[in-house]
């Protein structure tokens, strides 16, 4: 019997840690002539394992290969440190300790809640297709730029057979399809993370929530860097080990997706939500992937605050990063292309000359940019937000995600919201974290904003 169990096999994780070399800049060329040498094949474009699997001697000499590829020294390190306090000294503009924060409201969580839900469920059936591909089903339906869910009514077949829908997604993510939020790990994280502050505190460890994913989280519930690091936890190896050890999804999008908790309950308070984010983030990713995580914290923390506009949230997102990383340049990009260009469809055709060739769809730095730039074009409408995260392509729900939960902060409450993006939502969820399935987005802005009045 096979048994193909997606981002773990060694064999395609060679692949990835390949790809992740060149952009560090280390020198693989001759683990890689190795590699291909004795029959290993790139990583999965698209999926997350490879048919047939690989012999035994293949998959030796992978595991073998990424331990070597881990040795490797980057020209890149010095500017892309992990260590928070390393982060803090080479941030110049780091924020400063925060005197009577404000207080954030329930209605602007339940806000933010809807949003991250609505934009995520946006993106969701046009997850992992290519650009065109997007554009072209959208089209089809005289919904683009998008202002409305996707549909298959109307879509021909021959477009339909040539960008089918996210197989796993198209049955509860289609406008006529929707029946409440279905489950998906960019609203499963936040649910733990609101999990981990009930039961730990703004004091945590990342050892916490180790224990916590392990006792609550289903391992088939997480993907790349998360995936990595849960069955390196249950091979022994300690945090932050765990996300260094044959882990070539540590600068991917995972700590990004699991920031937003951080953020809300930190209101007005970018530095404290950035480094309560890097305790999370540092368990599975390192440099630029806990950037997005801090990156992310601080701009909702601004966002929740209530005293700033979109493009105070993304500076203040900035100052958590140091200036010289890869994260940083993809954040300003961003919004350099952005302001620069009136049409949306090229801001993000630029993008994807600079990252399309070279970053896996799932990687941070592309995903980054585009919800920067999205961000920026909207200029805090909640449709243009995350119509436009979405219509960027790559990592489609999850920026939407994100885009979803700072407009809805901005909107400042639930009514602020059109009825189209959250009555389909039926104030429930679905997830397999326990306690929370079927949950009203009600009952967890409630349940959040206890955690954000916690001392």
């Amino acid at each position: 019997m096979n048994v193909r169990v997606t981002w773990v096999q060694p064999e395609d994780l060679v692949g990835h840690e390949l790809r992740q070399a060149a952009l560090d800049g280390r020198d693989a060329r001759e683990i890689e002539e190795r590699w291909y040498a004795a029959g290993g094949t790139p990583a999965p474009d698209r999926a997350g394992a490879s048919e047939p699997p690989a012999p035994p001697r293949l998959r030796a000499l992978a595991e073998r290969l990424l331990d070597e590829l881990a040795l490797l020294d980057s020209p890149l390190a010095a500017d892309e440190p992990t260590g928070l306090d390393e982060i803090v000294a080479a941030c110049a503009h780091w924020p400063g300790p925060v005197d009577g924060a404000p207080v954030v409201g329930r209605d602007r969580l339940h806000a933010a809640w809807l949003g991250r839900a609505a934009g995520c469920l946006l993106g969701k059936p046009v997850e992992k297709l290519p650009l065109d591909g997007i554009r072209a089903l959208a089209r089809a339906t005289g919904n683009w730029p998008l202002t409305s869910w996707f549909t298959a009514h109307g879509v021909p077949a021959e477009l339909l057979a040539a960008h089918p829908w996210n197989r796993r997604s198209a049955p509860t993510s289609l406008a006529e399809n929707i029946d409440g939020m279905p489950e998906d790990d960019d609203l499963n994280h936040p649910l733990l993370t609101l999990l981990l502050l009930q039961r730990h505190g703004r004091s945590f460890t990342t050892a916490d929530l180790a224990r916590l994913w392990l006792d609550e989280l289903p391992a088939g519930r997480t993907f790349t860097a998360e995936r990595i690091a849960y069955g390196n936890l249950l091979a022994g190896v300690e945090p932050p080990g765990t996300a260094r050890r044959r882990n070539p999804f540590r600068e991917w999008i995972g700590a990004q997706i699991r920031a937003d908790v951080h953020g809300w309950t930190h209101p007005g308070d970018p530095a404290g939500a950035a480094a309560q984010a890097h305790r999370d983030a540092v368990l599975t990713h390192t440099g630029n992937g806990v950037y997005g995580a801090m990156f992310t914290a601080a701009a909702l923390a601004v966002a929740a605050g209530g005293e700033s506009d979109v493009h105070g949230c993304l500076a203040a997102g900035l100052r958590v990063v140091p200036p010289h990383s890869r994260y940083a340049r993809a954040i300003r990009l961003g919004i350099e292309t952005a302001r620069t260009e009136r049409e949306f469809d090229t801001v993000v055709d630029r993008l994807h000359a600079v990252y399309a060739d070279t970053h896996h769809w799932v990687h941070v730095l592309p995903n980054a940019a585009v919800l920067a730039a999205a961000l920026t074009h909207a200029d805090g409408d909640f449709t243009r937000s995350i119509g436009l995260a979405v219509s960027g392509g790559w990592d489609t729900d999850s920026n939407g995600a994100t885009a979803g939960s700072l407009a809805g902060l901005l909107a400042g409450g639930p009514d602020a919201l059109p009825e189209r993006w959250t009555a389909p939502l039926k104030n429930r969820l679905a997830t397999s974290v326990p306690g929370f399935d079927r949950t009203g987005f009600d009952t967890l802005a409630a349940l959040t904003h206890q955690e954000a009045l916690r001392p």
